[in-house]
């Protein structure tokens, strides 16, 4: 089990913002942790900056923050906020970071997870515990290209975000608020390139947002339920969540276009369908996630071209 060695919190104000120090006593590799943040390059709500920073706006029940996290050593983190949710942002971060994992029963015996294990041990897991922050961009890439998803994402939070607090890189932007999500008409959706399906279940579940924050403080198997209780949302969609709001390190997504076909290719050196996938990880629980995670950064993940990319669809013309 990591745990946090020394951790210093200085109160701050306007454009100082507050700080933190914390060190763990094993590694920290933010970049790799932190990406299943970001939606795609010009996310308005998540961005690198040039010096490496990593920048990410959200609402906390404190709330609104935006803050700023830089790697300072190899198990260290200099965190700073702005805004009213900064303090309580500030006093989660190690949970955020999942610094209380343990990773003893994390064994993989196939030679390409073990040297993924090796060279990455600064991977952690994402508990944001921020449920309806996490679902609205896993609803928007449901069934299609990740590349029209993202471009959704950023033209809805443009519109109907708001400015990021603190001196943030250039036009972030807050995410819109449940309300506002559940408020946005069925024909701005459509402009926005989000067929109706997508946009009623975006509906459903702003209509039950606060209740669905709930889900944060579940074990996972009734987190999951609590999520797929709303029509719209299935095992795909609850994975996406459980890996970016609750920490979940088994959180696999099944039934994601190219996972289970990559895995196989990978590993196996031929394609899996979604049920071989689940059988031939069943070893790993309760870190599947983490082993898929793992593949991913480490430039394992292969899967042969066989022809041209599918269409990207277009539901803006009709």
């Amino acid at each position: 089990m990591i745990q946090v060695r020394n951790s210093m919190v200085e109160p701050g104000a306007g454009r100082a913002g507050s700080s933190r120090t914390l060190t763990a006593d094993r590694p920290i590799d933010l970049a790799c942790t932190l990406a299943p943040l970001g939606r795609g390059n010009g996310d308005p709500c998540h961005r690198v900056s040039s010096d490496g920073a990593h920048w990410h706006a959200c609402r906390l029940p404190t709330g609104p923050v935006t803050y700023r996290l830089t790697q300072s050593g190899q198990c260290a983190v200099e965190a700073r906020a702005w805004g009213p949710g900064a303090a309580e942002f500030l006093d989660g971060l190690e949970h955020m970071l999942c610094l209380d994992e343990d990773l003893s029963t994390f064994a993989p015996d196939h030679p390409k997870l073990v040297d993924a294990h090796r060279r990455y041990p600064g991977l952690r897991m994402l508990r944001t515990g921020l449920v309806f922050e996490a679902l609205v961009p896993a609803v928007l890439e449901q069934k299609v290209h990740t590349v029209s998803a993202r471009a959704s994402w950023r033209t809805l939070v443009r519109r109907f975000g708001e400015p990021a607090p603190g001196p943030g890189p250039a036009e972030m932007r807050l995410p819109p608020d449940a309300d506002t999500w559940r408020r946005i008409p069925s024909w701005t959706y459509h402009r926005a390139n989000v067929g109706p399906q997508r946009a009623q279940t975006i509906v459903r579940a702003a209509r039950v947002a606060s209740s669905l924050e709930r889900a944060a403080q579940a074990d996972p198997a009734e987190a999951a339920r609590m999520l797929r209780a709303i029509p719209g949302i299935g095992v795909w969609t609850a994975a996406e969540v459980a890996q970016r709001a609750f920490g979940d390190a088994d959180a696999l997504s099944v039934g994601d276009y190219h996972l289970a076909a990559t895995v196989g290719w990978t590993l196996l050196g031929h394609p899996l369908d979604d049920e071989a996938l689940v059988d031939y990880l069943e070893p790993l629980r309760p870190h599947r996630y983490r082993a898929i995670r793992l593949l991913e950064i480490s430039g394992h993940f292969h899967k042969p071209k066989f022809g041209p990319r599918t269409p990207l669809t277009d539901h803006t013309w009709h």
